[in-house]
């Protein structure tokens, strides 16, 4: 394919989305930040720090140089949320007019509630995509089964993204709702917390799986609320990534929510561990009350994370309310 793609990134999930776009395009230039790191994947074509048994496609080009951005047609940013608005400024300066942002990041911006994708329509324009599904880094970097969804304002960007994505392993299915697909992918990271919290106290399976149901059709009166669609909740982005990080052992969000239940707090600063639900719940609080949502699940996460209720205490809560 002729189309000119970049991705910024190269944690886990920019290298092994970087490794699946490889296969579809000439050459892939993968912005980073660390020279070592990038010396390393030119040289030996390995990603020393996350897949150090991996090798990467010959074509992935790493570079620590903005400017190598300038010519992309397509840009994809696997960076934190909390990046986000910094990076845009400085990509502005140097990317096309007409490229194609994809955002994969599942958070939103406080205390202005926007998304990252209303935070790229600041700097670019409303065409961009955000990808967002039950997808784990680890196994899109092993080639293993994996589906995701895509969505955007503009149609033929949503195709364009598809085409340099997909590949016969990683599937990618095209909604119509930039929304619900933002939305879903912030409030999954919510409900995982939330049933790590009731593992990390041991409540019995019975009430876990009430939660997470609860979880579901909060998440679905939530993106009916701020004008999605509730078809996106039964989607990969909905249904499918709610489940997934909620009950794995391979979810951050579910793992920061047991260590809550436990009463142990992590230091993100210092493990350099980012997680995208410990930063959005404060905002996902403020779109339910903006929307006269009363969400009996963001409230218990929100008084265990935010308040520092202790995590029994909140629970009596919740369970009280549970209808």
């Amino acid at each position: 394919m002729k189309l000119n793609v970049g991705v910024v990134g190269a944690g886990a999930l920019g290298t092994a989305i970087s490794q699946q776009i490889a296969k579809n395009v000439v050459e892939l230039t993968l912005l980073l930040r660390d020279e070592g790191l990038c010396d390393d994947i030119n040289s030996k074509h390995f990603n020393t720090q996350y897949y150090p048994n991996t090798k990467l496609n010959n074509n992935i080009k790493a570079t620590v140089d903005i400017n190598d951005l300038s010519d992309c047609d397509i840009v994809f940013l696997a960076i934190p949320s909390s990046a986000f608005r910094e990076f845009l400024k400085e990509l502005k300066k140097i990317a096309k007019e007409d490229v194609i942002i994809v955002t994969t990041a599942k958070g939103i911006e406080y205390p202005s509630l926007k998304t990252m994708g209303n935070i790229i329509d600041e700097y670019f324009d409303e065409d961009y995509v955000a990808l967002s599904g039950p997808n784990f880094a680890s196994e899109i970097m092993q080639n293993l089964p994996t589906v995701t969804n895509i969505s955007s304002r503009n149609s033929e960007n949503s195709k364009k993204v598809k085409a340099v994505l997909e590949t016969p392993q990683f599937k990618v299915k095209i909604i119509d709702d930039i929304n619900g697909i933002e939305l879903c992918g912030v409030l999954k990271n919510i409900n995982a917390i939330a049933n790590g919290i009731c593992e990390g106290m041991n409540i019995n399976e019975n009430a876990r799986f009430a939660i997470l149901t609860k979880g579901f059709k909060d998440t679905l009166e939530i993106i009916n609320a701020v004008g999605g669609s509730s078809e996106s909740v039964h989607e990969y982005c909905g249904f499918g990534d709610l489940i997934l990080t909620s009950t794995s052992t391979e979810s951050r969000n579910h793992t920061l929510g047991i260590l809550y239940g436990q009463r142990l707090i992590i230091d993100e600063q210092a493990s350099g561990i980012v997680f995208e639900g410990k930063n959005s719940i404060r905002a996902v609080k403020d779109i339910c009350r903006n929307n006269d949502v009363e969400s009996n699940v963001v409230n218990f996460v929100y008084d265990v994370i935010i308040e520092r209720k202790t995590p029994i205490t909140a629970f009596n809560k919740l369970w009280s309310e549970l209808k």
